[in-house]
């Protein structure tokens, strides 16, 4: 899977359907289907979550992640994020709910339990150190998310601010999760070296986790993975 953020000519966050159409439409040119395409639908700061859900709508993409924080900041907002939830399952659009804290997980499981989330079971992605200071985690933050008393999801991926991103991730691997690295919460290697590419990052992990016997899934894998959790 590749995480898709687009931005606009003075390099900020940016929102904008066209602009996603060209960067998935350039990713195709180069690979083909060997990749799923998840955009971001995050706000920065920048976007309210109508905005969100429109540009989501926009863009139709094969795959989105989707601040749980962002698109339901109150109770007023609910409804509006059900209705972008049953969308994306009526459309296909592969969804992930991102969670920046436990409580977060408690509250999706209680929206899901409310019967506002399409899908018996739905992806997430634990995100770690992105609230912290100095945005650093350490592999100790995935532990309350995986708490006895947290609500446990079929399909969890991690990703880690700072440089300790590697030890985070290798981490949610070893804890039965996926991992999701790049330059969005990290430009080092696990050596401490700076990264020359999202790709060097991704080669270090995929390099760690196959001398322990992990290997890396197809987009096609993913894909029926993902459709099953969402049945």
């Amino acid at each position: 899977m590749i995480h898709v953020h687009v931005r606009d000519g003075a390099g900020r966050h940016l929102l904008d359907a066209e602009a996603y159409h060209d960067a998935i439409a350039a990713i195709r040119r180069a690979v083909g289907q060997d990749m799923v395409i998840q955009i971001t639908t995050e706000s920065v700061g920048r976007y309210a979550p109508e905005e969100q859900a429109a540009v989501l709508r926009a863009t139709h993409p094969e795959a989105a992640s989707l601040a749980l924080r962002e698109f339901v900041p109150d109770q007023g907002h609910e409804t509006a994020f059900a209705e972008t939830l049953a969308w994306m399952a009526r459309e296909g659009v592969l969804p992930q709910i991102i969670l920046y804290d436990p409580a977060e997980a408690v509250a999706l499981a209680a929206l899901m339990k409310r019967g506002l989330v399409p899908w018996n079971a739905v992806p997430v992605l634990f995100v770690l150190g992105r609230y912290a200071a100095g945005q650093i985690s350490c592999p100790a933050d995935l532990l309350p998310f995986l708490a006895p008393d947290i609500p446990r999801f079929d399909h969890w991926t991690t990703c880690a601010f700072g440089r300790d991103e590697a030890a985070c991730v290798t981490a949610g691997a070893f804890m039965d999760g996926h991992i999701r690295v790049g330059f969005e919460n990290n430009l080092h290697l696990p050596d401490g070296r700076r990264a020359d590419s999202n790709a060097d990052l991704v080669r270090a992990i995929a390099g760690i986790l196959g001398d322990a016997g992990w290997s890396l899934a197809s987009a096609d894998r993913l894909r029926a993975d993902l459709q099953s959790v969402l049945r």
